[in-house]
């Protein structure tokens, strides 16, 4: 995550997670360039895109980074969540596997990340009413017990998806604002945490990281 300290502009790391082929890469396509690929491939590694929101005055950088569900790339995810503020975790409203490993999704976010992280359950592909497996009073019900925001997004016909994520990243906005943002200490981390976001590129469109070795 990165402030600008003294400065107007903030940064916050976003990431996707859930099972494989639930659309997190739509998702992240439609909110940030407003397109759907129906022949869209797992992701390889991780990819990640730079979206901007003004927010009571202030210019906000929301850094949305997308990794593959597979097992097989569980690998990349120690570095995949550091320095995350903000996690969307999704699910196929059609296949209630997905739905079940949520809980397993929410666990390892829990291990992952030491800072204070906004949270929200994503029940994707809502368009896909007629095989619903997974009921909204079910994605309501988890999402009360857990302590998320909860809502059904569609990346295909694009409903909600553009305030899934502004619901995100302005609860992010709100938590930092709450924090002592003049202590030293605090500065000493965000500053190092620029650091580590600016040398992979994060002012790049996007950026894709090569993770090759993990992909075995």
């Amino acid at each position: 995550m990165e402030e600008e300290v003294g400065g107007e502009e903030y940064l916050f790391k976003v990431v996707l997670i859930g099972d494989s082929a639930v659309g997190k890469s739509n998702l992240l396509s439609r909110f940030a360039r407003n397109e759907f690929d129906p022949n869209n491939k797992a992701t390889i590694g991780v990819e990640f895109l730079t979206q901007e929101l003004e927010i009571d005055g202030k210019m906000v950088k929301a850094q949305i980074w997308d990794t593959a569900g597979q097992e097989r790339f569980r690998a990349v995810t120690s570095a995949y969540y550091r320095g995350a503020v903000g996690a969307l975790i999704v699910y196929d409203i059609s296949r209630k596997t997905t739905f079940e490993s949520v809980k397993r999704w929410l666990d390892e976010l829990t291990t992952h990340c030491e800072t204070t992280v906004a949270r929200m359950l994503v029940g994707n592909k809502c368009d896909l009413e007629d095989i619903r497996d997974v009921s909204v009073e079910d994605g309501k019900s988890l999402a009360e017990e857990e302590g998320l925001f909860f809502m059904e997004t569609s990346a295909l016909n694009a409903t909600n998806v553009q305030t899934a994520f502004e619901m995100v990243i302005r609860e992010i906005y709100s938590n930092v604002s709450r924090k002592v943002l003049n202590s030293d200490s605090y500065k000493a981390e965000l500053s190092v945490n620029r650091v580590n976001l600016v040398k992979n590129g994060a002012d790049s469109r996007k950026s894709r990281m090569n993770l090759s070795c993990c992909a075995g």
